[in-house]
């Protein structure tokens, strides 16, 4: 564990907090801004979390996917949120060729792009109260990123090596970017969970982890999970044709393949 390191006197001043909602653990990071402020976004922020897992949770019999999916509720009289994650999942399915779907089995799962889209919603929330010159929303190791800690000091996330436990595979800075955004998908923490939705089943692949960052968190989680059923020659042909997409894929033979514009973004 690295050692904690004092604020600087005149650093701006931040006001942290853990949540554990939607089956992980949320951790903000905030500066600037009214402390009393930014702790009441902070509440709005925590609560639209948990409403959103009161909404989208499979696991939840009473949430409104679960009750869409058993035909007692249309789209129409779902709430708001309901069909704006939806209609992104729609325009990620299209962007991805179909490698990205909320679509399994006949029924709507929306899972792969919930969190990502609350995450930087909450974010979003936070970087508007006045003052606030820097935000952090990580949500289960897939991180939003806005304006910055310090002057002169940029948000930097590191990327945990799949094949390696507790070491790195590389550093992503925020350095020059207003809005930065990291997501990972793969297998070491949580097996084979992606989904091949042509086939129902899990991905059969040369990859173990791939790593995408850009602008938007809800994206981004889309794209790595896109990314990582292709497998490692189509995924990242894929994603090198993205505006404002980078990233980093790892095979299973621990081979390392990036983006051209990769380099950029590390530090």
């Amino acid at each position: 564990m690295a050692d904690a390191v004092a604020e600087p006197a005149d650093a701006p001043a931040a006001v942290r907090h853990a949540e554990e909602v939607m089956g992980t653990v949320f951790s903000f990071d905030v500066r600037g801004g009214d402390p009393r402020a930014v702790r009441q976004a902070l509440g709005a922020a925590v609560a639209g979390l948990h409403r959103a897992d009161a909404l989208f949770s499979t696991y939840r019999e009473d949430s409104e996917v679960s009750r869409l999916a058993r035909g007692e509720l249309t789209v129409a009289r779902c709430a708001p949120e309901v069909t704006e994650v939806l209609g992104l999942a729609a325009e990620a399915e299209r962007v991805s060729d179909g490698w990205f779907s909320t679509r399994y089995q006949g029924s709507v799962d929306p899972t792969g792009i919930v969190k990502g889209w609350a995450a930087e919603r909450a974010a979003r929330l936070l970087a508007a109260v006045d003052g606030v010159c820097g935000v952090s929303v990580n949500g289960g190791g897939d991180v939003q990123m806005l304006g910055a800690p310090e002057p002169q000091r940029p948000w930097r996330v590191g990327i945990a090596d799949p094949l390696r436990p507790g070491g790195l595979a590389a550093v992503i800075s925020a350095a020059g970017a207003e809005e930065l955004s990291v997501a990972t998908s793969g297998t070491a923490e949580r097996g084979a969970h992606i989904v091949d939705p042509r086939t129902g089943r899990p991905a059969v692949t040369d990859l173990v982890s791939v790593t995408v960052v850009g602008p938007r968190l809800t994206w981004v989680d889309c794209w790595a999970t896109a990314a990582f059923a292709m497998g490692s020659r189509a995924g990242l042909a894929w994603l090198e044709s993205l505006p404002d997409v980078e990233a980093l894929l790892i095979t299973a033979g621990d081979e390392v393949r990036c983006t051209g514009g990769l380099a950029t973004r590390l530090g």
